[in-house]
């Protein structure tokens, strides 16, 4: 149960960020952009991933929106190498093998380029390119990377949109703000279903 105390912020992850307060490698990381003390990211956004990412100090609603049990969706829009075929889709959405474990069933749409924020480091594709919004119940480590190449088409470009009833709308890479109650409470509806 959320108290006056516990907070929930939403944070446009850049690209080349490391979704941590600390890096002994010396690279970016969310130190560089929030400076609340002891709040915790909700799960992992790749060090070459962009988008939505959740911080808060709710232990209980971490767990609740990392569990596979819950089912919390997390979209994604997705940029891949070539142009994507109806029986990749069809093989995305049914679940792919992913070292030796078959992925959930999901949500995946062709769709028209998105207009995305640049990024510091362009994508340079060798040839055409899809965007696909991928729509996941479960997160296993770079799964969309595994899942697109499992399919035939590498993943160029990741920027997570939204986590359950969360969105970008309104951030820019690098910004972020608190959640008010009132989509701190869709939040945690969404992750006791």
């Amino acid at each position: 149960m959320m108290t006056q105390t516990n907070i929930v912020v939403a944070f446009y992850k850049p690209y080349g960020v490391l979704s941590a307060f600390t890096d002994p490698e010396g690279r970016p990381t969310l130190k560089n952009y929030i400076s609340l003390p002891d709040i915790y990211p909700v799960g992992r956004l790749d060090f070459d991933s962009e988008g939505l990412l959740l911080l808060t100090n709710d232990g209980g609603l971490i767990h609740r929106l990392t569990h596979p049990q819950h089912h919390v969706p997390k979209t994604y829009l997705v940029q891949v190498e070539g142009v994507i075929s109806p029986e990749a889709v069809a093989a995305l959405q049914r679940g792919v093998v992913i070292k030796g474990r078959r992925t959930r069933r999901c949500q995946v749409v062709v769709i028209p380029e998105p207009s995305l924020p640049p990024r510091e480091r362009p994508v340079t594709p060798h040839g055409p390119t899809s965007w696909l919004r991928i729509v996941l119940f479960e997160g296993m480590k770079r799964q969309i990377r595994h899942m697109t190449a499992a399919v035939g088409y590498p993943t160029l470009r990741i920027v997570r949109i939204a986590i359950g009833p969360i969105n970008l709308e309104g951030l820019l890479p690098g910004q972020w703000r608190f959640l008010s109650p009132l989509e701190i409470e869709r939040l945690q509806e969404t992750s006791r279903r």
